[in-house]
């Protein structure tokens, strides 16, 4: 008598590429990779310690805002006031704290935003394809073309220099890149096996995208957000150095260096050079924060 045949043992599921936060041990390697990037560790503290101090002014703020001291105005760095006074007696310290407040909540708004909007957009044209791919990237190129700085000077002229203004207008030309960026990385993956096989279980579009797809885009959306929060603080302060961004009372560190713009060649000149070395902190911190978190969760640099 011949002996029975086994069967086959059933094949594995097919499975998509890992998710960077599914598996704990996918957790600690990302972990591990971006701690060995120094500067992007030292740049998530310098970030840390910049949100602390700006949104914990009104505890860490030696003078309240627009605290007005004629007596004391234009007086340079002291033991009382750490980096001087302004033309108003106001203690500068504070001021830079405060406006800070302003910059750092307008750049993580206009990057929640954008990159929200984008990602929507990318994930649904890439997937989809066909008129619908050809309808959200020809908008998306009709917005690459416009001038941020000079959309966004007209945008506040006309409906008033408000915060929310300015990150619902950066946000609406922001969206673009992160749309195309998501949009190339979904076409790269509707193909894959693991999407067909959620296919073939039934699986609908919307719930292919979000729990298959979004998920092996975690790399790129959150790499986006960083490095929009750069983009961001940049253009306000650029409209603001202009005289169309915030207007007093309210400040931030773009119409700082504009009341500060005067005093270029006077004793007074480091108040103009204090919100640029703030800028310039912010943008390049968040920039090699940026780096590090790409290194950290590229799929292919993952054991």
């Amino acid at each position: 008598m011949t002996q029975p045949t086994a069967l086959p043992a059933p094949s594995p599921p097919v499975s998509g590429p890992p998710s960077p936060s599914g598996d704990p041990r996918t957790s600690r390697v990302v972990l591990s990779r971006f701690l060995r990037h120094r500067l992007a560790v030292a740049s998530l503290v310098v970030l840390l310690l910049l949100a602390v101090c700006c949104f914990g002014a009104a505890w860490i703020a030696p003078f309240p805002r627009n605290a007005q001291n004629l007596l004391a105005a234009s007086q340079p760095p002291s033991g009382t006031h750490w980096l001087g006074t302004d033309s108003l007696g106001r203690d500068y310290l504070s001021e830079m704290l405060y406006a800070g407040q302003l910059s750092l909540a307008i750049g993580l708004g206009v990057a929640l935003l954008a990159t929200l909007v984008g990602t929507a957009a990318g994930a649904v044209a890439g997937y989809l394809g066909g008129w619908p791919d050809e309808v959200i990237m020809r908008v998306a190129d009709l917005f690459l073309i416009v001038p941020p700085v000079a959309v966004l000077a007209v945008s506040l002229q006309g409906l008033g220099p408000s915060p929310l203004t300015i990150v619902v207008v950066l946000s609406s030309l922001g969206w673009t890149l992160i749309a195309r960026v998501v949009r190339a990385r979904v076409i790269q993956l509707r193909h894959q096996e693991f999407v067909e096989a959620a296919r073939v279980i039934g699986a609908s579009g919307p719930r292919i995208v979000v729990r298959h797809l979004l998920p092996n885009l975690t790399g790129l959306i959150v790499v986006n957000v960083s490095l929009s929060v750069a983009t961001a603080i940049i253009l306000e302060s650029t409209v603001s150095f202009l005289g169309y961004g915030v207007q007093p009372p309210e400040s931030s560190w773009g119409n700082m260096l504009t009341q500060a713009a005067g005093l270029i060649g006077t004793s007074q000149a480091y108040l103009l050079y204090v919100p640029g070395m703030a800028i310039l902190v912010t943008v390049l911190a968040v920039n090699f924060l940026g780096d590090g978190l790409r290194d950290a969760l590229d799929p292919q640099g993952r054991q």
